[in-house]
This record gives C-alpha cells, structure tokens and sequence, in this order.
C-alpha cells in the first residue's frame, strides 16, 4: 500500500495502557501519557516560546501520528484527499498509529526518522520507518477520525487500525522542523474525536 497521509492529533484520540488519563472532553481532550507527570522542568520548557512550526504543541502535550495508507496508486499529500483519486474512490486504507510525548529533549526521538522517505519503494510510497519499541500494535477495524466525526456521525472512510498501546518520546525541535517543510502541509495539529465506547459500534480487537 502507499503512505498517503501522516497526520498529529493533539491529544490522544485512543485510550491505551500507556495513554490512559483524560485530557478532557471536546476537539482538545483525549487522552495523556501516563508519564506526563514525571516530566523535568528542562523537559517541559519550550525553547520556541509559543512560535515554534507546529503550531497547537508544545512540551508535555500528547500528539497521536497517524501515517495513512491506500490501496490507490496516489503520491503523498495533504490531507485525507491525498489518498484516493477519481480513479480509486474507495480504496482500503490501512493506518499506523503512534501516541508520543512531546518534550524538549534533543536526544528523544527525531521525527524526521518516521517522515516519508521522499521516493517510492519497490513502486510504492513510504516513510522512511515506524515506531518500534512501543508493544504490539492493536489491531481493529473502524474508520478515519478527528473531532469533526463522533459516534454519531462517522466517516465514510473504513479503515484498518494498528494502534501502538505504550507512548514514546519525541523532540519538540524536531516537530517544529517537520512542521516547517512536510509534504503533507500538516500544521497546525488536528483536534481528536471523543471516543467511541458504544458497543454495538465497536469491532473485535485481534
């Protein structure tokens, strides 16, 4: 499949074992990293004062990335649009998803490692890696989210889900240079959907 989309979510839009404390409720609550109360003052400090790329993150928020992937023969681009065509206008699509907390820690993880790749492989689009370390992906099916949808009103596009259970690290300097230059045009970072915990609305998780 090729890599279409990599989207930010602020905060978490999933619950898991890692990211299992309400941020609040609405377009800015979701979900935070258990450690978010372990953070130094050096970690939370925000070297950009508010002006940094990615505009809607600082330290200590939650961002949960998802890199979207079609089944349409489509280049990376903006938004969801990117991935399907006229030609293909309703592919499968496959999403990873990853929940990181930002901190201002040049040695956490770069995100410029997890951007795309700049070029096809073997004919298809991807980035350069996914995140590993982070516990096996939960895998279910549903659809594409963000705070304009909810369990009343769904999208239209059904998605397979990985989600990583446990949360990782990233650089907020890395973000803002990501954000400065994406091919996504990705800034600011999206609002979440409230979660979905209504039975009959939920897939088996394998």
């Amino acid at each position: 499949m090729n890599l279409c989309n990599i989207r930010t979510h602020t905060h978490a839009e999933h619950k898991g074992p890692g990211f299992s404390v309400s941020a609040g409720g609405g377009a800015h609550g979701g979900w935070k990293c258990n450690e978010t109360v372990d953070l130094s003052k050096a970690e939370l400090e925000d070297p950009s004062h508010g002006h940094g790329a990615m505009h809607g993150v600082k330290p200590g928020d939650r961002i949960e990335v998802h890199w979207v992937y079609s089944s349409c023969d489509v280049a990376p681009g903006k938004g969801l649009g990117a991935c399907y065509s006229a030609a293909c206008a309703n592919p499968q699509l496959r999403v990873e998803a990853q929940v990181f907390l930002v901190v201002n820690d040049p040695k956490a993880l770069n995100f410029a490692d997890f951007d795309y790749s700049g070029k096809a492989s073997a004919g298809l689009h991807q980035p350069r890696m996914l995140p590993a370390g982070t516990g096996t992906p939960v895998v279910f099916a549903g659809s594409t989210t963000g705070e304009s949808y909810s369990r009343a009103k769904c999208s239209p596009l059904q998605v397979t889900w990985s989600v990583r259970p446990m949360c990782a690290r990233v650089d907020i300097g890395s973000l803002h240079k990501w954000a400065a230059g994406n091919a996504f045009k990705e800034d600011p970072s999206q609002g979440v959907r409230a979660l979905v915990v209504t039975p009959e609305l939920l897939s088996p998780i394998k």
